[in-house]
Parts: C-alpha cells; structure tokens; sequence
C-alpha cells in the first residue's frame, strides 16, 4: 500500500445534515487534489474517527478519479534558450557601424 500525505482543513460538523465536512487535500507526487467530503455522524463522535472517516472517503475519491476535486500541479521548470552574454563595448562599435549615423 501507498502512503499518500493527507491535510484536513476547515473540519466543521454540520448539525442540519449531522455530519462532519472538510476539504481533504491528498498529495501524490507531483499533484495536489482537493475533495469536499463529509459523512454521516452524530456530534458525539471522536474528532480521530471524523478524521479517520473523511480520510478514506478522500483516498476512494482520489483513488478511482471520479467526481469533483480540485488539482494543483507542479509544472517542471522550462529550460530557457542560451543567450550570449551582453557586451556593452561591443554594443557601442556595433552603433559605430550603423551606415547613415555617427556616434556622438
């Protein structure tokens, strides 16, 4: 079995629908998904269990890709194109050259 890092936030029990919500972030790789979860639990349930809960309802989601989630990726940097090094002397001759114009 894989060890995915987990983050819960915003962790709030809703009373009307008597369950427990997060927004569960599941990081894999080079990848963060975001899912809105919840379950069905009464108020006097330990915070472990809630978290334990919504957690597995995470990594389901996470695990068959179906549904709502939000996604960060980490894009690799781009390999930027050579350039010379700039030359200031060689800059003035090259305006020295210019047909048509003096240099001061």
């Amino acid at each position: 079995m894989q060890t995915r890092p987990i983050q819960l936030t915003d962790v709030v029990y809703n009373a009307a629908n008597q369950s427990f919500e997060a927004l569960v972030t599941v990081h894999d790789g080079e990848c963060s998904r975001k899912y809105a979860c919840a379950i069905n639990a009464p108020i006097s349930t330990s915070f472990q269990d809630a978290a334990d809960g919504l957690t597995r309802q995470a990594l389901r989601r996470h695990k068959s890709k179906v549904g709502v989630y939000s996604e960060v990726r980490f894009p690799a940097p781009a390999q930027r194109a050579g350039r010379r090094n700039f030359d200031p002397i060689r800059w003035l001759e090259h305006l020295a050259d210019l047909s048509g114009r003096r240099a001061a």
